[in-house]
């Protein structure tokens, strides 16, 4: 375990060293960031999820380091040019910036100018020229003309192509530059010429230029988008002139002739090496942090729809809205199995309204609903209007769904898997209907990027977004736990140490066996094995075990601890669940062990006073404006309620019901200054918003949420 990581990483997440050796050495274990967070608090000092997720990401790119570190030395080594200086200050490099310059002089290049002139034996007339000494330049250039180098200004110009490249690789100039670049750079983006109509989506960005620091990521990756389909040039860079007068005053010493030639060849390094190098390094980092931007906001809204509020278990009626090709309806039972599904036509052109109600209201009695799910597609607010219209002999709420993904699940193999014998809209109905019963059970089925809840998703580094969304995915199965003998495998995928093989295989077990009875027999699965058991089980619950810690979050490692305070107290397992006056006579330090300590054992204490219960709030019903349908029922002032649909870093997209999402930007998210509209509101939050600008032809719906009660 490298030291110097584990130093570096402490102080860069302010943790102590022991907290970040521990955390690795699990890693190194094969333990996941889940199972560390919730059942390793004694090891890395109660560090949360995001914290021990840093450490792998800091100690990763660290690695990375190492990897062209000694990549760099091997390369220099083969040159017969590694110095005992030189490996050092290699070794002690602290950035791959930093490796990266040192190595540049050692780089195998293709032929250069500088590499012809240095062939046509001019590299001592260039160290001459840049000592800046020689008062008759024009005399000792004569010394240098041959062949192949015919003229005065042949030779002065391949010294300067030299000088060029020196210039370019050395480390303090390329240091003063980046400094200037860091803090003075100016992000330019001008339209292509004759692109201007094709482009005019980016016509704010047409003659465009600001600070790079102050560019936000949303603008910065609305223009490299613009840059990469063609409709317009970007640019970065800092003031030429003093750039140049930077790297004048470091490599210009006189006023002589030879001086000019120093002052000449460093106009044209920067211009021709120095700023396209420098660029393209800003460029990268610039888009690197944009991305980590949009992939935060991408993460923290699929999380909040990860853990949205589930209804739970109960008979649903799932309503995929349309207009000419009808409404399709599925019924579905407590545990998402299809029951019975058929078109009903109640809106244009067919019009069967009253066939419509009749036949909502037999499927309801008959299939004994609980609840009604309808997609918020197309024709959602006249589904919506025409269901509350019936009159059901029973309580039925109604609920809108989110149906963002719900194609692509219904034309999936996973889909097709579930229902081989049903098109894809039986299919996308089931969805809908599923995910008002269980957000997270269903939406695990998709690819994160195509619920819809970030921005410029395709933009971004994929494998960073495959990352840092599975991760989310994974954290949030975790936390909220899943049933062993009901979860499909797509669910169980996501468990701590399992994967899809070993899902796969519980599943097959359970086809084989019947139902788990305990924790235990989950051993008894193909390829489970101790150290996927310990990760894995204090995630998975058996409701009506045996043992009703089984249906908790307590692991079974710690089951002897439970045990031992009930045989304490004189008393079984399930009084000390049921009864908090027993809990309360339990005195931790009589259990501290050098393994357990407080941190577990409060833990434990938790989650007996409510085994198995769902960490997600309660769902609520959400009702629309009446009267508010479409776009052209808006007028200014109007106070609506509506649901947010989406958060960026600029603000919220609200759903008042018109069939376009309204924006309330993070300057009218509240009445005080917001830096992140995560602060004020939440993904699928019901909330109250004003109408303060309406822009019919360009479909756009500006809204406040200031000074509403």
């Amino acid at each position: 375990m490298n030291e110097n990581h584990i130093h570096k990483i402490s102080g860069n997440l302010n943790i102590n060293d022991w907290q970040v050796r521990n955390t690795i050495q699990l890693f190194s274990e094969g333990a996941t960031i889940p199972f560390i967070s919730r059942y390793r608090k004694e090891a890395t000092g109660s560090l949360d999820e995001v914290q021990i997720a840093e450490i792998k990401e800091q100690l990763n790119k660290l690695q990375e380091i190492d990897a062209r570190r000694e990549a760099i030395l091997k390369s220099i080594s083969e040159q017969d040019k590694l110095t005992d200086e030189l490996k050092n200050r290699i070794d002690n490099a602290q950035t791959l910036t930093e490796l990266e310059d040192i190595y540049l002089p050692y780089k195998p290049k293709k032929k250069t100018r500088a590499t012809k002139a240095k062939e046509k034996g001019l590299e001592p007339l260039a160290k001459i020229i840049m000592k800046q000494q020689e008062l008759n330049l024009e005399n000792r250039v004569q010394q240098f003309l041959t062949d192949e180098v015919e003229t005065i200004d042949d030779a002065l110009q391949g010294a300067r192509d030299i000088i060029a490249e020196w210039i370019n690789e050395n480390e303090r100039a390329r240091n003063n530059v980046r400094r200037l670049f860091q803090h003075e750079s100016v992000i330019k983006s001008k339209a292509v010429k004759g692109k201007e109509l094709e482009g005019i989506k980016y016509k704010d960005y047409f003659e465009w230029e600001e600070l790079l620091k102050r560019c936000p990521s949303h603008r910065l990756l609305a223009m490299r988008r613009g840059e990469a389909e063609g409709f317009l040039k970007l640019s970065i860079a800092p003031d030429t002139d003093k750039i140049i007068e930077l790297l004048e005053n470091q490599f210009v010493k006189g006023t002589y002739d030879v001086s000019d030639q120093v002052r000449e060849a460093v106009k044209d390094s920067y211009k021709r090496l120095l700023s396209s190098s420098i660029e393209t390094e800003f460029k990268n980092s610039s888009k690197d942090k944009a991305d980590e931007d949009a992939i935060k906001v991408f993460a923290d809204n699929l999380r909040q729809l990860l853990l949205a509020p589930p209804l739970g278990q109960k008979n649903v009626l799932a309503i995929d809205p349309g207009y000419r090709t009808g409404c399709k309806i599925v019924c579905i039972d407590a545990q998402g199995n299809l029951m019975h599904n058929e078109t009903i036509y109640p809106h244009q052109p067919q019009n069967q309204r009253a066939m419509a109600m009749k036949k909502i209201d037999s499927m309801v009695e008959t299939f004994k609903i609980d609840a009604i799910a309808i997609g918020n597609g197309t024709a959602s607010r006249e589904t919506e209007a025409l269901v509350k219209r019936v009159k059901f002999t029973t309580d039925v709420r109604v609920f809108v769904v989110s149906e963002d993904g719900a194609s692509i699940y219904s034309a999936s193999k996973v889909a097709r898997e579930e229902f081989p014998e049903y098109d894809v809209t039986v299919r996308g109905a089931v969805s809908i209907g599923r995910r008002l019963m269980d957000p997270l059970a269903e939406l695990v089925k998709i690819d994160p990027k195509s619920i819809g809840v970030g921005q410029y998703q395709h933009d971004v580094d994929q494998n960073k977004l495959k990352d840092k969304l599975d991760q989310v995915v994974e954290s949030s199965v975790n936390m909220v736990g899943v049933s062993l003998n009901t979860s499909s495998k797509h669910l169980l995928t996501y468990i701590s140490g399992l994967g899809p093989q070993l899902a796969q295989n519980i599943v097959d077990y359970r086809k084989e066996n019947g139902a788990f009875k305990s924790r235990k027999d989950l051993l008894k699965v193909k390829r489970m094995g101790e150290k996927a058991f310990q990760q894995s089980a204090g995630f998975l619950r058996i409701e009506d075990a045996q043992n009703p810690l089984d249906n908790s979050a307590v692991h079974p490692e710690s089951y002897h601890i439970v045990q031992k305070m009930a045989k304490d107290l004189n008393c079984e397992l399930g009084d000390l669940i049921q009864d908090e006056n027993l809990r309360k006579q339990i005195n931790l330090d009589n259990y501290i062990s050098d393994k357990i300590g407080l941190p577990t054992l409060n833990d434990i204490i938790d989650e007996l006073s409510k085994p198995g219960r769902d960490p997600r709030k309660g769902i609520k019903v959400f009702e629309f404006a009446e009267g508010i349908h479409k776009i052209e029922d808006l007028n200014e002032g109007m106070i609506l309620p509506g649901i947010v649909t989406n958060i960026t870093n600029f603000g919220a997209f609200v759903d008042v019901g018109v069939k376009q999402d309204g924006l309330v930007h993070i300057s009218n998210l509240a009445n005080r200054f917001v830096s992140d509209p995560n602060e004020i509101v939440k993904l699928h939050q019901h909330v109250k918003v004003r109408v303060i600008e309406i822009d019919i032809a360009r479909k756009r719906i500006q809204l406040s949420m200031k000074d509403i009660e």
